[in-house]
This record gives structure tokens, C-alpha cells and sequence, in this order.
């Protein structure tokens, strides 16, 4: 008989060691950044609610493991992050490794998505390109919203001439303009935009990436569905998930369900772009 039930037929609780899995924590109450397609974004159609590859595949490994998720859409990035250190909600579902907030976030490793960032150059470009130190001394250009790695930023600092915008369709624009010789942006969000514009065919996106930050999946400690039990699971989810085809396909999906929205006259004001 399930420990659980021979419990509460006896009128007994838990004790603390004897958590039984999922337990605690049927749902799981998730939120992230409202604005970084293919990713994560507020839903068009539904304002409230978040959508894109992480939310399909956290849905897909949670609903494996009978927790029920609701992407919530929660204001900006700050304030997302706010909601769920508060314990308000229980999970960031793109959350970037800062050791600031090790504090008041479990990190679930491996990462559920990493977002490599790529050289991109127009087509005709003179400029040879084969590692990142090529760029030194040529000017470039980075949307203001990316989420680069604190450790290519630093490099980007001291070693390049990056001019910021305020989205990725200014970047790709200065490009072609030839006001940049390159831009740095995320592999699929790059080709989306690229796509969407009709500049595909006027740009080159090298490669190797020259940062791979991961979207992590980050448990409040606030959060009652904070247990060993969901992050060992969790943690074994994102493990298998590569292998899996699930990722790639996932990506694939929300890029062509991006660049639909993009198409479409908006129905109502929703964030910009992240990347």
C-alpha cells in the first residue's frame, strides 16, 4: 500500500525524511523573460501566459513527471525574477547563472537550452573571420537586450568595438547599412529576424559560436516545490533532453511560430524582442 495513503488512514503525518515524490509540489507555477524569442515570450493571443521552446519543454519533461506547469507571464525580467524570489512563483524557466542569485535560486544542471551567439557578416564582407580575436579593431554591433555571458562581456569590453542598439533588426540594419562590419547575435533569434526582414540572403552567420550562455531552469528556495525529490528528477530530464531530438525540434517549431507572429499585424502591445 502507498505510504502516503497508509498515513492518512492512521491520521498521521509525514516526517521530514519521508517526503513522498511530487508530494508537495502537483504544480508548478513558472515564469521567465516576457521577450526573448524563440525562447520565451508573452503570448499574443493570450498576454497572460508565456510561450516558446523552453515552455514546450519544460512542459514535456514536467508532464513526464505528473507536475502540472503554468507558464504565467510576470512583467519585465526584473520583475519576473522578483516573483520568484519572493516564492510568489516557484520557477524561472530561462534563468542565466549569476552567483548573486545563489542565494535565493537553485540552479538545475545541465541547462535546458544553451544560446549560442554567432558572428554574423553581410555576404560581401571583406573582413576574414576565423576566431573571435579577428574582430579587434573592426567595428560591430549587439542588441542591448541579449544575454551574453559575463565573461564575454568583460572580453567585449576590453577587446572589441561593439556599438549597442536598442533591438536585433537595428544591429542586422547597421550591418547591411555598412555603418558595422559584424554583429553578434543568437544563432536562431538571428536567423528569424534575418528571415523576417528578407536579409537572409544578404548575411552570413559563421559558425562557431563565441558564447554559449544556458538558460537554466532555477527553483526558488521560497517556493514549496523546492524539494530533492523535483530537482534530481528535473536534473535527469535536462541530461537525456540533448539527445533526445526534442531541443532541436522544439527551437525549430518556435522560430516559424515567431516569424508567423512577426508577419501579422499585432493584436495587442507585447514586449519587444529580446535578442
Amino acid at each position: 500500500m502507498d505510504l502516503r495513503l497508509i498515513l492518512s488512514v492512521l491520521g498521521l503525518t509525514l516526517l521530514p525524511g519521508l517526503s513522498v515524490a511530487a508530494g508537495k509540489c502537483e504544480r508548478l507555477v513558472v515564469t521567465g523573460s516576457p521577450d526573448a524569442p524563440p525562447y520565451l515570450w508573452q503570448d499574443p493571443q493570450d498576454p497572460k501566459h508565456l510561450i516558446g521552446a523552453s515552455a514546450d519543454l519544460l512542459q514535456q519533461v514536467a508532464g513526464e513527471l505528473g507536475v502540472k506547469v503554468e507558464l504565467l507571464y510576470a512583467g519585465k525580467r526584473a520583475q519576473a525574477l522578483e516573483e520568484v524570489r519572493s516564492g510568489r512563483m516557484d520557477m524561472l524557466a530561462d534563468a542565466p547563472l549569476t552567483i548573486n542569485e545563489l542565494q535565493s535560486l537553485d540552479y538545475i544542471h545541465p541547462p535546458l537550452l544553451e544560446n549560442d551567439y554567432l558572428v554574423w557578416t553581410r555576404k560581401d564582407s571583406p573582413l576574414v573571420y576565423n576566431e573571435v580575436q579577428d574582430l579587434h579593431g573592426h567595428p560591430g554591433a549587439l542588441s542591448e537586450k541579449s544575454r551574453i555571458t559575463p565573461e564575454f562581456a568583460l572580453f567585449a569590453e576590453q577587446h572589441l568595438a561593439l556599438a549597442r542598439t536598442a533591438n536585433l533588426t537595428q544591429a542586422f540594419q547597421k550591418l547591411l547599412l555598412g555603418e558595422v562590419e559584424y554583429v553578434v547575435a543568437g544563432r536562431y533569434s538571428g536567423m528569424a529576424v534575418a528571415q523576417t526582414l528578407s536579409m537572409a540572403n544578404d548575411l552570413v552567420a559563421h559558425p562557431q559560436p563565441v558564447d554559449k550562455p544556458g538558460l537554466f531552469l532555477a527553483v526558488s528556495h521560497n517556493s514549496a516545490c523546492n524539494d530533492p525529490w523535483l530537482r534530481g528528477q528535473l536534473a535527469k530530464k535536462m541530461t537525456e533532453l540533448p539527445a533526445s531530438g526534442l531541443t532541436q525540434a522544439a527551437l525549430l517549431r518556435n522560430i516559424e511560430r515567431w516569424k508567423t507572429q512577426l508577419s501579422q499585424p499585432p493584436q495587442a502591445p507585447v514586449s519587444a524582442p529580446k535578442q
